[in-house]
């Protein structure tokens, strides 16, 4: 499932790519992806010239002029692949948009995705992206003094609130791991019994471990606008289980935590 740096890097290419290209065609091949009618969606979409294109948590913001956002998400996997003019395209995907030159641009969701379009007037009323937490790689959103207030009053454990969209936005189960461990806490951790020194290196570890993957393009195993794997895939205690921890030598363990798994450092995380 993509996290924040494969979707901060497709962003990224989505911008230097697709920017000042006009969409002259919209194909939709499934409809739930959609958050309104196909033929609503086209008129939305079509014609419009793409504009910068951000990201936020695990969204891609696609600003198209006059006044429209396209809104991607690709849940838990899935493929936005560029190519190039008279290039041959992939069977399989759910949407598509052709610009005017020729160009093209596939998306393709592996399970679940949501590919919406919002009228200007509209964006802060979109529900699924409206209510995105701070962004963990934006260095004067994200400083230390954000971090701690959004810690104050809140009881339960800190996996739970790190992955929690609505605080922290981009997070997910793949990241978590690694940043916790960096940290030295238990995916399990009451936030309240969460020492001020802890903080700081919590805040660190998000900070860092994020800026490294986006750094490496991503994760080996998530492709990139043109197909290509990222590079990160040396991770310190996640997906792990029964190998070393890179510090003390104890086998890392594989544990339930709520719905999901966690890796962790029996000895290192407390």
């Amino acid at each position: 499932m993509p996290e924040l740096p494969e979707i901060v890097n497709l962003a990224r290419q989505m911008n230097e790519e697709l920017r000042e290209k006009k969409i002259v065609q919209v194909i939709v091949r499934q409809e739930k992806c959609l958050n309104v009618p196909v033929e609503d969606f086209e008129s939305l979409v079509k014609g419009k010239t793409i504009c910068p294109v951000t990201s936020r948590g695990k969204w891609i913001f696609t600003k198209l002029e006059p006044e429209t956002w396209f809104l991607l998400n690709l849940g838990m996997g899935g493929d936005v692949l560029y190519h190039k003019p008279r290039k041959t395209l992939p069977d399989k995907y759910q949407v598509r948009l052709d610009f005017d030159d020729h160009s093209v641009l596939t998306i393709r969701f592996w399970w679940f995705g949501y590919a919406h379009a919002v009228a200007q007037a509209d964006l802060g009323a979109h529900q699924m992206t409206s209510t995105l937490g701070l962004s963990p790689i934006d260095e004067v959103e994200f400083g230390y003094e954000a971090f701690s207030a959004l810690l104050e009053g809140r009881r339960g454990n800190i996996k739970s609130f790190l992955t929690n969209q609505k605080y922290v936005a981009g997070i997910g189960n793949v990241y978590i791991q690694d940043i916790l461990f960096a940290a030295r806490l238990h995916p399990g951790r009451k936030i309240p019994d969460i020492s001020e020194m802890e903080r700081k290196k919590l805040f660190f570890a998000i900070r860092d471990n994020l800026k490294h993957a986006v750094d490496l393009g991503g994760l080996a195993y998530e492709k990139d606008l043109y197909n290509q794997p990222g590079r990160f895939k040396d991770f310190s205690v996640g997906y792990r289980e029964g190998k070393p921890c890179p510090e003390c030598g104890t086998p890392i363990e594989k544990i339930k935590t709520g719905s999901t798994a966690s890796f962790i450092c029996p000895s290192c995380q407390t």
